[in-house]
Order: structure tokens, then C-alpha cells, then sequence
């Protein structure tokens, strides 16, 4: 089987009068068809960047994205347009992403309108209908406007319209961080569903790795940019290398007592400057284990076990 997602390399910069920053360096992953991969890491890292890249509303700077075998990194908006239907996305705020004027029909029939997915409009509302009723969004709702409706309503709404042109992949970009936890674990759970019922293939991007700790087939750990590990679900969880990914995981709260006595893995010190970083490490300012070549040496991007992937001096010995 053919991987529906190759990323090879891509880099992302921006320019400003303080310098280059590097929003994203040498990133390189593949996606399978139907396979669940979360992007983890700290609050401005480049998850959702690298997500938007993914998806051509941002132009990488270097690098390749080739989806279903065909290399699009150089392709214009027009060439580009087809592909919308096969690649979505669903916004981390439910009520920003949705415009207030249209009523729930209007906003889930929206890209059908815009693709001509129909010949009619009867069959174009039709199908917003049934798109309703499979993100469990009760029918009654048709005419009612966004503000009318709760977070988790809203992003049901997102959720049906990023799969109103039978999409094969979906960026989900924190679709539930904005939600209280009952809610979360709904949409998750749709989510799970919609999935097996349609082989949909995700990237999740999250902050929180206990959200994803379940459901998630691969992880792709970032940090500033730059991917520092990547694995398998389980293969991360029991056994990370990366000091940052452990320092991730300690930090998942547990609901047992006596884990709670093993106390946290605090990481101190300050996030190092992006506007052009040195060579180096760029946890190395934070990291207890750092050495004199993290400070002078970026570490290599290197598969220490099949499918486990992490540039780290420690755990490479380089």
C-alpha cells in the first residue's frame, strides 16, 4: 500500500526586520490511507503551520508534499482546486470558522455550492441533511445561526462541512481544545467513527498528548519547528527517547493516587529565541542532559528502531 501523504523536508520561513524565523525546518513524515497521526508540541512549535502547509494555503519555502503519488508542492490555485475536495480541514474555533449570517443548511452546503458537488439545489440540501444527521446533529437545528448553538454544536457543524466533498484526508487542527471535557470526548469519538465508517485519514494537531493517547496511530512530536521524535502510539508511550517527549508525558495528569507520588519532570529554563537560531540543539537551553555538542551541533534526524524516528545527541550518541 502506497502512503496517501509523503512529506519530505519541508521548510517554512518567514522574513522581518529582526531576521529569518524559521517556522518550520526539514520536516519529513508519511501518512497511510485511513491511519490516525497526531502532531504534539508546545503553543506556537508550527503544528497547525505545518498543517496549513500541507494544504497549500501556505507556500513552503523547501521541501515536497506529495499526496496520493502526485508531487503538489508547485501546484497554483487553479490546479490546486480539484484537490480540494480530497483534502479538508477542521478549525479550532467552532465559532470564528463559521460564518455568522448563514444559518447551520447554509454553512454544511456551502463547498457543495461552491463545487457544484450537485446538478440541483434540492439534492445539494439533501445531501446537508444527511451530513446532519451523521455528525448527530439533530435536524431541527437546519435554521438556526451559530450563536443560537454551544461549542460542541458548532464544531459538528465544522465537522460536517469538512466532509460535505467526501474528503480522504483531514487536517483536525485542535478541533476539541476548545471544548469542555464531556464534549471533547464526544467529538472525539465522531470523529473515531467517521473514520472507520468512511477510511478517512487524519492529522490531529494537539498540545496534549493525553488526548490523543488512545486513538492515535502514529505521533509526531515538534518542538520549534523541527520534529524531535516520532513513532508509533504505543511505541511513545513506552518507550519515549526524547527528553522533551518525556517530559510530555510526565506531565499527563493521572487519576491514581500513588502515581501521583512520582511527582513531575519540570522543564526549566527559557524557550529559545526562533528569529535565527543557532546551530545546536534548540531544546538545549531547557534540557538537564545537555552537553557541549547540543550547543554547537544540530542533532540528526535518525531511525533508531523501525519506525521510530529522533534527533536527540543522548539518545544518538553523535
Amino acid at each position: 500500500m502506497k502512503p496517501l501523504l509523503e512529506i519530505t523536508d519541508v521548510c517554512l520561513s518567514y522574513h522581518s526586520l529582526s531576521g529569518e524565523t524559521p517556522a518550520l525546518s526539514h520536516i519529513s513524515f508519511q501518512l497511510m490511507p485511513g491511519e490516525f497521526l497526531a502532531i504534539v508540541g508546545p503553543s506556537g512549535c508550527g503544528k497547525s503551520t505545518l498543517g496549513r502547509t500541507i494544504l497549500k494555503l501556505i507556500e513552503p519555502t523547501a521541501g515536497h508534499i506529495i499526496y496520493d503519488g502526485k508531487d503538489i508542492t508547485s501546484l497554483n490555485i487553479r490546479k490546486m482546486r480539484p484537490l480540494r475536495r480530497e483534502m479538508q480541514i477542521i478549525f479550532q474555533d467552532p465559532y470564528s470558522s463559521i460564518d455568522p449570517r448563514k444559518s447551520v443548511i447554509e454553512t454544511i452546503s456551502e463547498y457543495m455550492f461552491i463545487h457544484k458537488s450537485y446538478p440541483t439545489r434540492r439534492e445539494i440540501m439533501n445531501r446537508a441533511v444527511e451530513l446532519m444527521d451523521m455528525v448527530g446533529l439533530a435536524r431541527r437545528y437546519a435554521d438556526a445561526y451559530p450563536h443560537e448553538l454551544d461549542g460542541g454544536r458548532r464544531q459538528r457543524i465544522g465537522i460536517a462541512r469538512a466532509l460535505s466533498l467526501q474528503p480522504r484526508f483531514i487536517v483536525c487542527d485542535e478541533p476539541v481544545s476548545a471544548l469542555d471535557m464531556s464534549i471533547q470526548a464526544q467529538i472525539l469519538n465522531l470523529l473515531m467513527d467517521l473514520q472507520d465508517e468512511l477510511n478517512l485519514s487524519y492529522m490531529f494537531v494537539t498540545h496534549d498528548l493525553s488526548v490523543v493517547k488512545h486513538i492515535s496511530d502514529q505521533i509526531m512530536v515538534m518542538y520549534l519547528g523541527t520534529c524531535i521524535e516520532f513513532a508509533s502510539s504505543d511505541e511513545l508511550f513506552q518507550k519515549p527517547l526524547h527528553p522533551y517527549t518525556k517530559a510530555l508525558l510526565a506531565a499527563i495528569p493521572e487519576p491514581d493516587l500513588e502515581s501521583r507520588k512520582k511527582g513531575f519532570q519540570l522543564i526549566r529554563g527559557e524557550v529559545s529565541s526562533p528569529i535565527d537560531p543557532k546551530p545546536g540543539c534548540r531544546f538545549a537551553g531547557r534540557c538537564e542532559h545537555c552537553m557541549a555538542q547540543c550547543l554547537e551541533k544540530t542533532p540528526e534526524y535518525v531511525e533508531t528502531e523501525p519506525g521510530h524516528f529522533v534527533a536527540c545527541h543522548l539518545v544518538n550518541g553523535r
